[in-house]
């Protein structure tokens, strides 16, 4: 698979403020519920079903994980199955909060939600 399927944070951000993609994030629900990005939907890859995927052709569906490794893999199947416009955040949310972009944490001491800004 050709790098053309690998965007960078940037990226990401800016198509997803500007209402073009669909994020998917492949991580497992404890993941997510964690640490996520705004506007992030929850497909886990142990239970991933490409054809669930909510695409109406309007926006290019992007993958997510924790580092790329998973987002990647649904992003193979989900390939194989559909004809849609897709690619993943190439190093994940590893890669997302490097470039200081903005998502939700929980704290673990205190179980407080952080949110360190939306788009």
């Amino acid at each position: 698979m050709s790098d053309k399927y690998d965007l960078a944070p940037e990226r990401v951000f800016e198509d997803l403020k500007a209402g073009k993609v669909l994020l998917v994030d492949v991580r497992e629900p404890s993941e997510f519920a964690n640490e996520r990005i705004h506007g992030a939907l929850l497909h886990p890859l142990s239970t991933f079903e490409p054809k669930a995927i909510p695409t109406d052709g309007s926006r290019q569906v992007i993958f997510q994980c924790g580092s790329g490794k998973r987002s990647r893999m649904a992003l193979e199947r989900y390939l194989q199955a559909t004809d849609a416009d897709a690619a993943h955040l190439a190093g994940g949310i590893g890669a997302w909060k490097t470039a200081g972009l903005p998502c939700i944490r929980l704290d673990p001491s205190t179980g407080q939600i952080i949110d360190s800004g939306k788009y």
